[in-house]
């Protein structure tokens, strides 16, 4: 249980900026929603664009991010089917949001880097791609088809520019063509800003919240689609393929399995802020989430890992 305190104490710091931007948005009125655009349309992208160019890319590699990106397409579809059923509020389009995706990059990058060391961090970039890839289209058209028509939705979706960061990134990376040193200070930059505003939106969307819960089922459903179903089934891939299948390593299994148990994304509160569909019970959730992965994380990296 040494590397579990280790890692808790790691993360202290996280939660410290969650606090400072409850603070700015209780006492300064800092306003969420711009920042939100601000992360969305400029700051994520860069981060992608970035991690794609350095990761060294061969055929499995590249379909790392489409693997997750399944793995989180097939959890939110499912317990958005759930979701429908039981939620009446107008919230059940912000389950496969809160299901499929994960605070990879703010909560998980600083814990990949504890854990795997650089070269462990930048394959878990690569893996942590495909849930940036599901954020920006089947999680953002899901929750947007909660307000907008089809056409709007899909529209709405062709806008996001992580999809083209990405793509554009594996040809460059493919042609042999890298970042000019000139910029690398730049998006190493941009890095260190995603991390801090994308916890302390968390903070500023919760400042105006009565009541971290909301509504009981939505909190119960998403909890359970992010520590049950996720986790488990990152650890039967891990089974599948250490046993069966023998396509990658161990690292890629613990990246997996990594993504499986980050509580859910500040950016479902960043897409609901946008959206204006459910934010403040998104932020709560996202919020209870984070506390409790506080301790989550590192019981089960400690079994696991």
């Amino acid at each position: 249980m040494a590397a579990a305190l280790t890692l808790f104490l790691k993360l202290i710091p996280l939660y410290v900026t969650v606090a400072l931007g409850w603070v700015a948005g209780r006492y300064l009125e800092v306003s969420g929603k711009h920042i939100a655009g601000l992360m969305l349309y400029i700051v994520t992208p860069s981060v992608v664009f970035s991690g794609v160019m350095a990761a060294p890319l061969s055929l499995e590699v590249i379909f790392l991010p489409l693997l997750v990106f399944g793995f989180a397409t097939v959890l939110a579809l499912a317990h958005f089917m759930v979701a429908r059923r039981v939620l009446t509020d107008g919230s059940a389009s912000i389950i496969p949001l809160s299901v499929g995706s994960g605070n990879t990059g703010y909560f998980g990058v600083p814990v990949a880097l504890l854990l795997f060391g650089e070269e462990g961090l930048a394959l878990y970039i690569v893996c942590m791609l495909g849930v940036t890839l599901f954020e920006s289209s089947v999680g953002f058209y899901l929750a947007a088809r909660g307000r907008y028509d089809l056409r709007e939705s899909l529209w709405r979706v062709a806008r996001l520019p992580s999809v083209y960061a990405f793509l554009a990134a594996v040809f460059l990376n493919l042609s042999n063509i890298s970042i000019p040193d000139v910029f690398i200070p730049l998006f190493d930059n941009l890095r260190g800003a995603y991390s801090i505003l994308g916890m302390m939106i968390i903070g500023m969307s919760i400042s105006s919240f009565r009541g971290l819960v909301g509504n009981l089922k939505f909190t119960g459903l998403a909890f359970f689609g992010k520590f049950v179903a996720w986790p488990l089934l990152a650890i039967v891939f891990w089974w599948l393929d250490s046993q069966v299948l023998g396509i990658y390593g161990l690292a890629v299994h613990q990246a997996v399995f990594l993504i499986s148990i980050t509580p859910i994304a500040a950016n479902t509160v960043v897409i609901a802020t946008l959206l204006d569909t459910s934010p403040r019970q998104a932020a709560g959730t996202v919020m209870l989430t984070t506390l409790f992965a506080l301790v989550y994380i590192p019981v089960m990296i400690s079994l696991a890992l």
